[in-house]
């Protein structure tokens, strides 16, 4: 049995190609908080850091772009109250707040911006969609970075020495990775 998904137009994002319901969206949202939790749990130590190297920023992202900017945002906020709440799965099983908790309050701003962008069409093409991850990571570490050196009282030097410095070849491969997802996607269902 074959599901009908609706022609992509301007202005939409991959979610928006589902039939639209409210059930749909409330879907979206759960299953966008349910992919950045268990992303979370992918979750390597670095020496030298607080903060390890997860798959919830890719996660955190990917659901932006892929539901867009309110949807994705939706997500990532259950995601972050579900974890303030006691839910285990903020990295490597923790809840509440750590000195890490700044980069789940980048996400949630960065999920909201990558899914405007991917609204306008950004998603549709690798050059596109790495810039898109660009900007996305740079909000994430722009509020991340600073709340580690405040949470950890370490000067910002040693802040991005810990909470930025290591993840960057990381973070450089998650970019190439969504640069071949999404616009991919979007190919694929164009035919």
């Amino acid at each position: 049995m074959a599901t009908a998904v609706a022609p992509a137009l301007p202005g939409q994002v991959l979610a928006d190609l589902l039939p639209a319901s409210r059930v749909r969206d409330a879907a979206l949202v759960l299953g966008g908080a349910g992919l950045v939790g268990i992303a979370a749990q992918i979750a390597v130590p670095v020496p030298g850091s607080p903060v390890p190297v997860t798959g919830q920023t890719f996660a955190a992202l990917l659901v932006g772009t892929a539901l867009g900017a309110g949807r994705g945002l939706a997500a990532l906020v259950v995601f972050a109250l579900a974890g303030l709440a006691g839910v285990p799965w903020f990295a490597e099983g923790g809840s509440g707040t750590s000195v890490s908790f700044g980069y789940i309050l980048g996400m949630l701003l960065a999920s909201a911006v990558v899914g405007a962008l991917a609204r306008r069409g950004a998603d549709r093409s690798m050059p596109r969609m790495a810039g898109t991850m660009l900007v996305g990571e740079a909000i994430i570490y722009a509020i991340g970075v600073p709340y580690l050196a405040l949470a950890a009282d370490m000067s910002a030097s040693a802040a991005i020495a810990a909470g930025l410095t290591p993840f960057l070849i990381g973070d450089a491969l998650k970019a190439a990775l969504a640069m071949g997802v999404l616009p991919t996607a979007w190919k694929f269902l164009n035919r």
